[in-house]
């Protein structure tokens, strides 16, 4: 997980549309605001603390057959586990990135119950400060994972995913947005709500001059992600299981003249947790690999 900036982030956005929490004035990230979200419809929605165990399922369903996702629960040392057990420990990981990106980044929905779900982290933000890790309940990963699934984990697949990040966008790392998972239901699929919950964000980014970033962990996704503007840059792989893993790494620069913005975002950081953030990841019990670490990160449609 990357560490914390500390800079003010000012997004140039059309005032008369939604903010982060759904209604047009700024209100406290923490703070659930029910009557700004509902479970129907087809228009974006932004997802609150309340909502991030149902927004959560709708990744796990949609990450069920992934790679990544089973690269952490199909581990040597738990093959005696039940199915079942596997399932819950899926879950739990997606319910801890959820909730962390409710917190300190940008969670929507799509679709009537949940259809699609994805997980932004904002220019200047990051989920890896000690209150949040603490919070979302990450820490317990520590715990919840086998000896092999925490080496790859927080040893291999952290790392990598920082490093990859940092390489690819270099002096623009902290500036730019970040898909870190989208997921749609099998039932919800072929609808266009992924594509909605990726353009209220990309329009943003257009009328700022910034670049998104994303890997997919599904190759036949990178298809998809080009209709969108979205280019790959390169390849990494996860090399630990007997069957190596890769993710697509792919860029979307700035394109100019596209619509107006439908994110609307203000002082990104006034909208967070209002307890300062430890600059520092978790230490002694749980360790993510480095001083700067990347946000578990894949992308699927």
């Amino acid at each position: 997980m990357e560490g914390v900036n500390q800079q003010k982030t000012i997004h140039t956005l059309d005032g008369n549309q939604p903010n982060m929490n759904g209604i047009g004035q700024k209100t406290n990230v923490n703070q659930p605001v029910t009557a700004a979200v509902t479970t129907e419809g087809d228009e974006v929605r932004q997802v609150t603390l309340a909502e991030y165990k149902q927004a959560a399922q709708c990744l796990a369903e949609a990450f069920a057959e992934d790679d990544v996702a089973r690269y952490f629960t199909e581990v040597p040392d738990r093959a005696h586990w039940t199915e079942k057990q596997k399932w819950d420990l899926h879950v739990s990981i997606l319910e801890y990135i959820t909730y962390a990106h409710i917190l300190k980044g940008l969670v929507l929905a799509a679709g009537p119950d949940y259809g699609c779900v994805a997980l932004w982290m904002l220019p200047g933000q990051n989920m890896d400060d000690y209150l949040t890790i603490l919070r979302s309940g990450m820490w317990r990963l520590w715990y919840k994972l086998s000896a092999e699934g925490k080496t790859r984990f927080f040893d291999e697949f952290f790392p990598l995913l920082h490093d990859t990040k940092h390489e690819v966008m270099g002096v623009r790392d902290d500036e730019s947005y970040y898909l870190v998972y989208i997921g749609t239901k099998p039932a919800a699929r072929g609808k266009g709500y992924a594509r909605k919950c990726i353009e209220y964000v990309t329009r943003s980014a257009d009328a700022e001059g910034r670049a998104c970033y994303l890997e997919s962990s599904n190759a036949a996704n990178p298809a998809i992600y080009r209709k969108y503007g979205f280019e790959t840059v390169r390849s990494i792989h996860l090399k630990r299981a007997e069957k190596v893993v890769d993710l697509d790494i792919m860029v979307r620069e700035p394109q100019p003249g596209m619509r107006q913005p439908l994110l609307s975002l203000e002082k990104v950081d006034s909208m967070m947790t209002d307890v300062p953030s430890v600059t520092r990841p978790v230490s002694v019990s749980m360790k993510l690999g480095g001083e700067k670490e990347a946000v578990a990160s894949i992308s699927i449609v």
